[in-house]
C-alpha cells in the first residue's frame, strides 16, 4: 500500500471511529470499540489492509484489543464514549500546537476541547509543533500541568502518549 493510501486510509478509519460510526452503518460499544469483522465488512476491506493502517499511522491513534477482535481510536472522538484511561501525574510541562488566528480566543477562553471530550496535550514541543503545522503556521503554548493539577484538573494519558484534559483556563498557557 503508498503512504499516500495509508494516509487517506487512515483518515476514512478516524472519521467512522472517532466521529461517524454511523455512515457506514457501525455503533460503538461504550468504551468506543468495534468488532474488526463488522468494520472491514463496512469498509469493504481485507484484515491485512487494516492491519497495515493500524501500524503505519503515525499518531498511533487506533488500538486493537488484546484478542485482535476489536478495535478503537485512542482519543479525538466527537461521539460519546468513555476511554476508560486511569487518572495520572502529568510531567511538569505538557505542550499545545495550534495556530495564529486561534491565539486571541485562546488568550480569552483558554484551550476548549471544541466537538471532541477532552483537550490534547504532547509532552514534547515538537510534536506539539507538528499538530499545530496541520492548520498553518504552528504555535506552540506551554502547560503548567502541575499548577492546573493543584487546582483539580484531572489528567488521563491515551495508549499512544496523549495527554487528555477537560480543558485549560488561560492562566495556565504560556507561549514556548
Amino acid at each position: 500500500m503508498s503512504p499516500q493510501d495509508v494516509v487517506r486510509r487512515s483518515k476514512l478509519l478516524s472519521r467512522v471511529l472517532r466521529h461517524a460510526p454511523g455512515s457506514v452503518g457501525l455503533t460503538l460499544d461504550a468504551a468506543g470499540w468495534v468488532r474488526v469483522d463488522d468494520l472491514l465488512a463496512a469498509l469493504g476491506w481485507a484484515r491485512i489492509e487494516l492491519d497495515e493502517v493500524v501500524a503505519r499511522n503515525d499518531k498511533a491513534r487506533f488500538a486493537l484489543d488484546a484478542t485482535g477482535t476489536r478495535i478503537r481510536a485512542g482519543q479525538g472522538h466527537s461521539v460519546a464514549v468513555a476511554l476508560g484511561y486511569e487518572p495520572g501525574t502529568p510531567p511538569d510541562e505538557l505542550f499545545h500546537g495550534t495556530v495564529e488566528r486561534f491565539l486571541p480566543a485562546i488568550r480569552e477562553q483558554g484551550l476548549r476541547p471544541g466537538s471532541r471530550h477532552a483537550v490534547h496535550l504532547s509532552s514534547d514541543v515538537e510534536t506539539a509543533r507538528r499538530v499545530g503545522g496541520r492548520r498553518g503556521r504552528p504555535v506552540v503554548l506551554r502547560i503548567d500541568a502541575p499548577g492546573m493539577a493543584r487546582d483539580g484538573a484531572v489528567f488521563t494519558r491515551s495508549a499512544n502518549g496523549v495527554w487528555l484534559v477537560d480543558a485549560v483556563p488561560p492562566r495556565f498557557l504560556r507561549p514556548v
